[in-house]
C-alpha cells in the first residue's frame, strides 16, 4: 500500500466518516471490456480517499464524494474535480447514474451505511472490519444475501498474490498438522492523543450517527479508532485481517472462545489499548494475536503456522517456509518475496460487479474475520474467557 500509516498515527489520524449512494446497474446488462462503471465514495479520509484512486486507477469514474469533514472532502474532490460533493451519505444515494459504492467510514457507520445502500439498490466495496458488534454482522449478511447485490469487504489478503502462494503450500501439506498459529502488528506510534482544534468544519451529529450523543471532542474524531462508540480498537483493526489469515489458512472457522489482556501504555486519553496479547481456541490449534504499537522491532506484521512437518511465517514482503525439527533444517526450503498489494482486490471488486460472480472477500468472510476479534474485545472489557454462541451471533 502507498500510505505511510505509521505516520499518519503518529500524527493523529483524522479519519473521517460521511454517509452513503445508490446504483443504477442494470441486472443482466452486457458489459464491455472498455465500459466504465461510476461509483459514489462514502468516507474520504486516507483509506477512503486510497480506494478511490484505486478504483480510477482501474478504469471507474468517481461521480459523487461524501464527508462529514470538510478538508477530506476537499481533499477527494482534488482528485475527482467533476464528482458531486456531499455531506449527508442519504443525498448521496439519492444520486442518479452511480454502479456502486465505495464505503470506508468509521466502523460504527458500516452496518447503516451498507443497509442504505443496499436497500438503494448499490454494490457495495466495504471497508474492514465488516461490522462494530456480532450482532451486526448477522444483519449484514442477511441483508447481502436478501439483495442479491455484489458486496466485497476491504480483506485485501484474500485477493494477494502473496498469500495466495502460501496458501497453496498449506494446502500441499508441507506443514502437516498446524496446532499453534501466532500473528503480530509492530509499530511504533503510540502517543496521547491529540485534543487540540480541529482545522476546518466537521458535522459533529453526523459523525456520531447511530453512536451514542456527547459532547463534541477534536479527538474523538481526530483518533476515532482509539474510542469503543466508533470503533473496535487495534483488535478489530488490525486483528480482522490478521484472523482472516489464520482461519482461511487452517479451514478452522471462527474459534469457541477468547481471551485478551492488554492496556493503554502511550496513547494517553485513548479507551482501546495499544499493547494487548489475545488468545483464539479453535477446534484443532491454539492462535495467538500480539500488537504493540510502542515498539518497531520486527516491524509491522507478520503470521507464523507451527505444524510437525513445518513452519510457515508470511509477512507483508514475503512468506519462508522451514522443515521440521528446525535444529536440523535452519535454511529455509522454500521463499517468495512479494509486495502485498491491495490493488488486485478493487480489481476483483469491479470485475463482479460486471460479472455478477462471488468476489474473493463476500460477507461471510468479513463475519468471520471479525468474529474472532469482537469476541477478544469482549474478553478484554469484561476481564475474563468470551465464549462464542453455538449460532455465532452473540458471546457468553
Amino acid at each position: 500500500m502507498d500510505v505511510d500509516r505509521r505516520k499518519f498515527l503518529r500524527e493523529s489520524f483524522s479519519g473521517t466518516v460521511a454517509m452513503a449512494a445508490a446504483p443504477m446497474f442494470v441486472p443482466g446488462k452486457a458489459w464491455g471490456a472498455n465500459d466504465r462503471l461510476s461509483f459514489g465514495l462514502i468516507g474520504a479520509g486516507l483509506r477512503g480517499r486510497y480506494l478511490s484512486q484505486v478504483c480510477q486507477a482501474a478504469g471507474a469514474r468517481c461521480a459523487a464524494v461524501c464527508d462529514v469533514y470538510e478538508p477530506n472532502l476537499q481533499l477527494a474532490l482534488k482528485d475527482s474535480p467533476e464528482a458531486k460533493p456531499y455531506v449527508e451519505y442519504r443525498d448521496l444515494l439519492a444520486q442518479k447514474g452511480l454502479d456502486f459504492v465505495v464505503i470506508a467510514t468509521p466502523d460504527h457507520q458500516h452496518c447503516p451505511n451498507l443497509l442504505d445502500a443496499l436497500a438503494a439498490g448499490y454494490d457495495v466495496y466495504l471497508e474492514k472490519p465488516m461490522s462494530h458488534s456480532l450482532e451486526e454482522s448477522g444483519k449484514m449478511v442477511q441483508a447481502v444475501r436478501k439483495s442479491r447485490k455484489i458486496v466485497q469487504i476491504g480483506m485485501q489478503r484474500r485477493s494477494a498474490g502473496l498469500t495466495l502462494k502460501a496458501k497453496e503450500v498449506v494446502d500441499d501439506g508441507a506443514l502437516g498438522k498446524i496446532t499453534l498459529a501466532r500473528t503480530q502488528w509492530k509499530w511504533n506510534a503510540a502517543g496521547p492523543l491529540d485534543n487540540s482544534p480541529l482545522r476546518g468544519k466537521l458535522d459533529w451529529k453526523r459523525f456520531l450517527g447511530p453512536a451514542p450523543k456527547r459532547p463534541f471532542e477534536p479527538m474523538c474524531f481526530r483518533v476515532w479508532r482509539s474510542f469503543w462508540d466508533y470503533s473496535g480498537g487495534n483488535l478489530t483493526d488490525q486483528g480482522t485481517h490478521l484472523m482472516d489469515v489464520i482461519q482461511w489458512f487452517t479451514k478452522s472457522g471462527t474459534p469457541s472462545s477468547a481471551t485478551c489482556t492488554g492496556r493503554v501504555a502511550k496513547m494517553i486519553g485513548a479507551e482501546a489499548p495499544d499493547v494487548f496479547c489475545a488468545v483464539f481456541d479453535y477446534p484443532d490449534c491454539i492462535a495467538t494475536f500480539t500488537l504493540n504499537y510502542c515498539n518497531d522491532y520486527q516491524d509491522h506484521w507478520s503470521v507464523e503456522f507451527q505444524g510437525d512437518k513445518g513452519t510457515l511465517i508470511i509477512d507483508d514482503r514475503s512468506f519462508t517456509v522451514y522443515r521440521e525439527p528446525w535444529k536440523d533444517h535452519r535454511e529455509p526450503v522454500s521463499r517468495l518475496d512479494l509486495r502485498l498489494e491491495s490493488e488486485s482486490h478493487v480489481r476483483n471488486f469491479l470485475d463482479c460487479v460486471k460479472s455478477r460472480q462471488e468476489p474473493n472477500a463476500p460477507v461471510e468472510v468479513g463475519a468471520s474475520a471479525v468474529t474472532a476479534v469482537h469476541l477478544a474485545n469482549i474478553a478484554y472489557r469484561s476481564g475474563r474467557v468470551a465464549k462464542l454462541s453455538s449460532d455465532g451471533t452473540r458471546a457468553s
